[in-house]
């Protein structure tokens, strides 16, 4: 009795062993019902700028802010540093304006809805610049700008220097 019971699990543990390769073959089909991935993109350090000077929206979500916060998502998943500077420019400008200077210029009393977002993609790291021409243009001061935006000679200058100095240039 006790040899039949060695040999019934010697029987179970071999045809185990002998099932994991097929289960992973399986693995790696892929039926016409998955996606399947033909070009993975393994992450390796970046620097990026995002070119804010227009106006994309997904509803009233700004495609650029979150392409931010996608681009941080997984960049942390993989744990590859990241450094990313968002200017801002032209019809997109006032997105980084305070509540006060947001209402005046959009002609709201609601604020800034932007502001949550871009305060906490400020606590990820990602820095956001004003155009000086663009805040020029519409009469902005700094203290007409959300905390810690800086702001730049002018947004063409800057994203020339950025991508001089390696950056990658994004503009969604």
């Amino acid at each position: 009795m006790f040899y039949i019971k060695h040999i019934a699990i010697a029987v179970a543990v071999m045809g185990l062993v002998h099932s994991v390769p097929a289960r992973a073959a399986d693995a790696n089909t892929v039926t016409s019902s998955e996606l399947k991935i033909d070009v993975p993109v393994p992450l390796k350090a970046s620097k990026v700028v995002f070119n804010m000077d227009h106006l994309a929206f997904a509803g009233d979500q700004s495609i650029g802010l979150t392409y931010m916060k996608l681009m941080l998502q997984n960049y942390k998943a993989q744990q590859t540093p990241l450094q990313i500077i968002a200017v801002f420019h032209g019809a997109a400008g006032y997105m980084l304006l305070n509540d006060a200077a947001y209402n005046k210029a959009r002609r709201s009393d609601k604020g800034n809805p932007y502001k949550e977002t871009i305060a906490s993609l400020q606590k990820e790291g990602v820095a956001f610049e004003e155009c000086g021409q663009t805040a020029r243009a519409n009469g902005w001061i700094n203290s007409d700008l959300l905390p810690e935006v800086k702001v730049n000679t002018g947004a063409n200058l800057r994203l020339v220097q950025l991508m001089q100095d390696g950056f990658v240039s994004l503009q969604p």
